[in-house]
């Protein structure tokens, strides 16, 4: 019997590998990788796994974690294709030494991007139990975007020799 890619994704996610193998792994890997790199019990890789494995197994449990996960992967996976299309399209009419500030501006984008898919999947498992977010994202979301440009006209309009300013660190000692 022949298989294709159909046939084989929902073998998949009839065995639960969608709903828990994949959740479980990509949070065993996140904890591990933080407790690892922070070398909390001192470099202890066995502690590590131990901890990564409790905390990978207890978050499946409940089902919040597949939940989630089921809705926002999806939207990550909308708003990188949607990033990716405008990247494809600024890359044919902007000329390479323009490229700079546009790839600030797409980060930016990305940014929104995701935080608009995350706050989409914290309303779709009902995490904001009221309408607020529904009536107030955009000015949320023209809030923290007026803010981003303030912060960045500040730090793009300092003064190169502000560090001739300051005060070394060596004239507060004893």
């Amino acid at each position: 019997m022949a298989y294709d890619i159909a046939m084989v994704l929902n073998e998949w996610e009839a065995i639960g590998v969608f709903d828990y193998a994949l959740p479980f792994l990509l949070i065993f890997a996140v904890v591990f990788g933080v407790l690892s790199a922070t070398k909390i019990f001192g470099g202890n890789k066995g502690v590590s796994v131990i901890i990564s494995l409790a905390i990978g197994l207890m978050a499946l449990r409940f089902g919040f974690v597949q939940t989630f996960f089921s809705e926002v992967f999806p939207r990550f996976g909308i708003a990188i294709a949607s990033l990716i299309a405008i990247v494809i399209l600024a890359a044919v009419f902007i000329p390479n030494e323009h490229m700079k500030g546009w790839l600030i501006g797409f980060g930016v984008t990305g940014a929104v991007f995701g935080v608009i898919a995350i706050l989409n999947s914290f309303i779709a498992v009902d995490w904001f139990a009221s309408q607020w977010i529904y009536d107030n994202l955009a000015l949320v979301i023209l809030a923290v975007g007026l803010t981003l440009i303030i912060v960045a006209m500040f730090i793009w309009n300092t003064p190169k020799d502000v560090k001739n300013i300051a005060l070394p660190i060596s004239a507060f000692r004893n």
